[in-house]
């Protein structure tokens, strides 16, 4: 494998320096006694049924039919649509058109490693789930034998990241004008033991997927994505050890926290379509004055040719 002499290349086996660290070999225990303080407060101040505060703006990428950018607090997420191309490597007619989706997590984005410039195991998934989330909310039949395509890129990824990615591909969706049935908003959840994290970090994901000495203890993550005007969920996802209990009262909590996004999304959707009108209107009003300023050359063309 040819090496890059402009930087410092490592070795390619190297064992990071966290593993030999006190907090690296902290047990379950530990580290769960310090997500949660005494009053029920979270490391980062919020309560445990409080979510963080979501950014959204939309066109970000130039060259796309649409965009958005969500940011989190320390997850950002931009998606980028494109205009409907024909079905590439496809013999027969399909009725319905399809979505194409890439979901890549940049190199720098995880806190705990590098990711790989390759696809990995963990973005094919989050592709996947991205695409059976997204189908049930576009209108595929008006654009048959056609696909869409979605790319999505996690700058920074401190939890909630297939949240994060749903809410900025349905964003970018509608500022394509792509047709949906209703706008698609999702949330997550982290089940540790009794608690329940709602919009979970990267940290508060990571101890609810680790495995308990007590196999019986809940844990786990839970994802769900809703189109809250048809009441329906478009996407389920559990990764964990969980009970039917636990399981329908996070439902509950997600499908409120999911129509509470709802409101911010058609905000921005708004203010986009309010500076793209407004944008207009100076476009044309430019075209008139220029339209003006050459019929007023051209009549004192006119009279000088008469007049010569």
């Amino acid at each position: 494998m040819p090496l890059d002499y402009r930087r410092f290349n490592g070795p390619e086996d190297s064992v990071s320096y966290k593993r030999f660290t006190k907090n690296y070999i902290r047990n379950y225990d530990e580290i769960h006694k310090e997500l949660v303080n005494k009053n029920g407060v979270r490391k980062d101040g919020r309560a445990m049924d409080e979510a963080r505060s979501l950014f959204a703006r939309t066109d970000m990428v130039s060259q796309a039919k649409g965009s958005a950018y969500i940011e989190m607090k320390k997850t950002k997420v931009i998606c980028s649509v494109f205009d409907p191309r024909e079905t590439p490597h496809q013999n027969e007619f399909s009725q319905l058109g399809q979505l194409y989706c890439e979901v890549k997590l940049a190199p720098f984005s995880c806190p705990r490693q590098r990711r790989p410039h390759a696809p990995d195991a963990e973005e094919r998934a989050l592709s996947v789930a991205l695409r059976q989330a997204l189908e049930p909310a576009v209108c595929r039949h008006m654009f048959p034998n056609y696909q869409v395509d979605i790319f999505v890129l996690i700058l920074e990824h401190d939890g909630s990241c297939l949240s994060a990615a749903i809410n900025a591909a349905g964003l970018a969706l509608a500022d394509a004008a792509v047709p949906m049935y209703d706008i698609i908003t999702a949330c997550s959840v982290a089940i540790i033991g009794e608690h329940s994290f709602l919009d979970p970090s990267e940290e508060e994901e990571f101890v609810a997927l680790m495995s308990p000495e007590n196999t019986e203890t809940n844990h786990g993550v839970i994802t769900m994505s809703t189109l809250s005007e048809l009441k329906q969920v478009s996407h389920f996802t559990q990764i964990g050890n969980l009970d039917v209990e636990c399981v329908t009262n996070a439902i509950q909590t997600l499908e409120q926290e999911c129509s509470k996004i709802v409101p911010n999304i058609q905000k921005v959707l708004v203010s986009s379509v309010t500076k793209c009108f407004k944008q207009k209107q100076r476009l044309d009003e430019e075209a008139k004055e220029r339209e003006a300023e050459l019929d007023a050359k051209m009549e004192e063309w006119k009279k000088k040719l008469k007049a010569g």
